[in-house]
């Protein structure tokens, strides 16, 4: 082969790869009516095993939405330096928890991941860089809830990291960039807690139906009314509000997954909440449904 016909065969091939990665998940995923997205309060890993208010609030929101043909999930607990996609094709099931009774580490969510599906997302991110990851798998944040919604585990999940580099408006600025997904079938579902200090917990309260510190209450329900208006910017600058904020929200972790899941919304979509409550005075598991 001559050396210039060579040099230009190199030049395309990475362009043909894109193309046929983006023809394969074109084929399995046509384009729908614009998918739901959620932000579900997952609280603590025993709910995943346990019978409550809130797991059949998750249950009840699978059977009311379409039924997904992929599940992008925004985990609190999977922090990075890097935004990164899973793009292994069967994730292992993470036991991130320590101190639980042994039948919660028994669980197993053995969904398949989706490499087509990860690198759509990539492709997507236009503004964020977002790397292929081998090593990670599904953590609590989406296996915990995922197996109340999907429990056959038949639905392809993969996993996007919360890089901590990037500051809230970054967060919801990717976040919009992936919004054409809800038009391919797939479920984008943020998984935290909006109210998430745990080291204020009222351990004697924890079945106290309701209980809540003022400071919880008030942020709760400020964040509550942001939420039903769509005003993002606002969640976005939340913590420089004062005392309540700041203590509803030490660290961001389990609340930017909400801001993934309003920077996906449009003008068009219906917000509504649900498993609006308190738990142990510092924790609140209310979820969201966008569209």
């Amino acid at each position: 082969m001559r050396r210039d016909r060579f040099l230009k065969t190199l030049a395309v091939v990475p362009l043909l790869g894109t193309l046929a990665r983006l023809k394969g998940f074109a084929s399995g995923l046509p384009y729908t009516p614009p998918m739901p997205v959620l932000f579900l309060g997952h609280g603590s890993p025993m709910n995943a095993i346990e019978e409550n208010d809130f797991v059949r609030g998750f249950r009840e929101v699978a059977a009311r939405i379409p039924r997904p043909r992929g599940i992008v999930c925004v985990s609190a607990h999977w922090e990075t330096r890097g935004t990164r996609v899973t793009a292994m094709p069967q994730p292992r099931t993470i036991h991130d928890f320590r101190g639980f009774p042994p039948e919660l580490y028994a669980v197993q969510y053995p969904a398949l991941g989706d490499p087509l599906l990860a690198g759509e997302v990539r492709d997507l991110a236009r503004k964020t860089l977002i790397e292929d990851d081998h090593a990670w798998g599904l953590d609590h944040g989406a296996w915990s809830v995922l197996r109340h919604l999907y429990p056959e585990a038949d639905i392809p999940v993969v996993q996007l990291s919360l890089d901590t580099q990037l500051d809230p408006a970054g967060h919801l600025a990717l976040a919009a960039e992936l919004r054409a997904l809800r038009e391919r079938g797939v479920l984008i579902v943020g998984s935290g807690n909006i109210v998430h200090n745990l080291g204020l917990v009222a351990w004697d309260k924890l079945h106290v139906d309701g209980y809540a510190y003022g400071w919880a209450e008030e942020a709760r329900t400020t964040i509550n009314e942001l939420i039903l208006k769509g005003d993002t910017g606002s969640l976005a600058t939340i913590r420089s509000l004062g005392r309540a904020f700041s203590l509803a929200i030490p660290t961001p972790e389990h609340y930017l997954p909400l801001l993934y899941t309003m920077g996906l919304r449009t003008e068009q979509d219906d917000v509504r909440l649900f498993n609006d409550a308190h738990v142990g005075g510092s924790l609140t598991m209310t979820s969201v449904v966008v569209g």
